[in-house]
């Protein structure tokens, strides 16, 4: 295969196979493969293009029919996985690195104010639970599993398992080992 668009590679992490462009059509009845065909689709192309205005009116109406709050302007690696869809919440100005996994009811959001004041900034190959909410200019590092329902706020290094609220970490290498498949290389 030639270099796998993006798109390929986001589909790539939910079945483990590299698929043609009509197989990841027929895919698209999932809603949460769907948004993120779309998302990849609308950040092709400049805000204030016709096309970029097109894709990203096509978008709000998915966002908003599926729950999916992620905007084209975050900054989003390869390898996208959403497990399920609805009620997820990312800031624009959030960084996701490669082969991260969101699962629903998850809040990456800004802080206002306060020493944190600012956005989360995620390493690659992180998994987030149902319902934890990142907060903040903060650093997740890579390869750290965010538990379910976990409030995090402050930094969290490399290699952790992160849970609780406030969120405590504890260090571990193999973090997401079986929590994310078909990562891309």
């Amino acid at each position: 295969m030639r270099d796998p668009s993006i798109i390929q590679k986001d589909f790539y992490r939910e079945s483990g196979k590299w698929l043609s462009r009509f197989q990841i059509w027929k895919k698209c009845y999932s809603p949460n493969l769907h948004f993120v065909y779309l998302l990849r689709i609308t950040q092709k192309y400049p805000k204030n293009t016709l096309s970029g205005k097109f894709w990203r009116v096509i978008l709000r109406h998915y966002q908003i029919k599926y729950g999916f709050q992620i905007y084209p302007e975050t900054q989003i690696g390869a390898g996208l996985y959403l497990g399920h869809w609805g009620s997820v919440v990312i800031n624009p100005k959030t960084k996701i690195g490669a082969n991260c996994n969101i699962a629903q009811g998850v809040t990456i959001a800004q802080a206002n104010r306060g020493r944190n004041e600012g956005v989360p900034e995620l390493g690659d190959e992180v998994w987030i639970g149902p319902n934890a909410v990142i907060v903040g200019n903060i650093k997740i590092g890579n390869n750290v599993l965010i538990a379910p329902n976990a409030y995090v706020n402050t930094n969290i290094p490399s290699n952790a398992v992160v849970m609780g609220n406030p969120a405590t970490f504890s260090l571990n290498e193999n973090a997401t080992s079986g929590y994310i498949n078909h990562k891309i290389l």
